[in-house]
């Protein structure tokens, strides 16, 4: 099998062709003229044949130079081509970002995110989906999503998790509840009280259920809504007790018309952080999403307002 040809010699040939000059070929390239001379010597021993024929200081192609030419174009075409389809792959991210998240995370956290990278990044066209933790890994998985903003899944998920910020899970009641004009959780009224809870196969309930188990008990009565600020809403309304970050309810909570309470002298805490596929590297634009997050998921977890000296009778 012939070796494939020097591409250097191959633009210095085509060069000189359109031109038909030394000098004026070795200023279109930025090299000496010796050095096209070095270069076309060199592709003519290769290939075996004379490709000009030398007439005064000017060059004519000679028909295998001819042959040659219309080869060489389409080469240098092709290599051009796929120079500029790898760039716009290395761009991927910088100038289009698809996200998906919860929809807790999509109220709260990205307004701003969004807000403050799309001043740092203004080509950056971004797409958001709203989906649990097991739907943004498959979305990741098949190649619908570049990046997940997500709690931390288990080692099975076969995803890279970069860190961001954590929480703690805490009862969310209204203010006129018993427990929030006490400032103070019952542990044995806790598994008698009505619970209104996002989704029971969600990743937090799974959480809860655990939390719970360890704490001997079982929470009865509850109910599925699957819209945060309808929980929100039911809640102050006095219909049940949910089980959330404060900083989901962080304005509620500012407005004093719901109250966190810890669930109990052991935390249930919760790790977010950014998923993307295993073995690729992050490019710029996706390394300050993961900073912003980091920064505005730390201000809302120690802003969301969760009454501190509350506790558990």
């Amino acid at each position: 099998m012939s070796e494939p040809l020097d591409s250097r010699q191959l633009r210095a040939f085509v060069t000189l062709a359109n031109t038909g000059s030394f000098t004026r070929t070795g200023k279109d390239l930025f090299l000496t003229q010796s050095a096209i001379s070095h270069a076309i010597k060199a592709l003519e021993e290769d290939v075996g044949c004379r490709l000009f024929d030398r007439v005064g200081k000017s060059v004519a192609l000679t028909p295998a130079g001819e042959q040659l030419l219309h080869h060489a174009k389409g080469i240098l075409e092709e290599m051009t081509q796929a120079r500029a389809a790898l760039e716009h792959l290395g761009k991927w991210g910088r100038t289009h970002l698809r996200l998906a998240t919860s929809e807790a995370a999509c109220e709260a956290l990205l307004p701003n995110v969004l807000a403050q990278h799309k001043e740092q990044f203004p080509q950056c066209q971004m797409t958001v989906s709203s989906a649990d933790v097991s739907e943004a890994i498959e979305l990741l998985h098949n190649g619908h999503a570049d990046l997940v903003l997500s709690l931390e899944p288990g080692p099975d998920a076969g995803v890279e998790f970069v860190p961001v910020f954590g929480d703690d899970l805490q009862f969310l009641v209204s203010a006129r509840h018993p427990w929030a004009v006490a400032q103070q959780v019952v542990r044995e009224e806790i598994p008698t009280q009505p619970y209104i809870l996002y989704s029971r196969s969600s990743y937090t309930s799974r959480l809860v259920e655990g939390y719970f188990r360890h704490e001997e008990m079982t929470l009865l009565k509850m109910m599925e809504v699957g819209s945060m600020s309808a929980i929100r809403e039911m809640v102050a309304r006095g219909l049940g007790v949910s089980i959330l970050a404060p900083w989901v309810a962080r304005d509620e909570i500012a407005a004093g018309t719901l109250v966190a309470l810890p669930l109990g002298r052991r935390k249930l805490t919760r790790n977010w952080g950014v998923l993307h596929r295993r073995g690729r590297r992050l490019n710029l634009a996706e390394e300050q999403f993961v900073s912003l997050c980091r920064r505005e998921g730390a201000q809302l977890v120690g802003g969301s307002g969760a009454k501190a000296n509350a506790k558990t009778a």
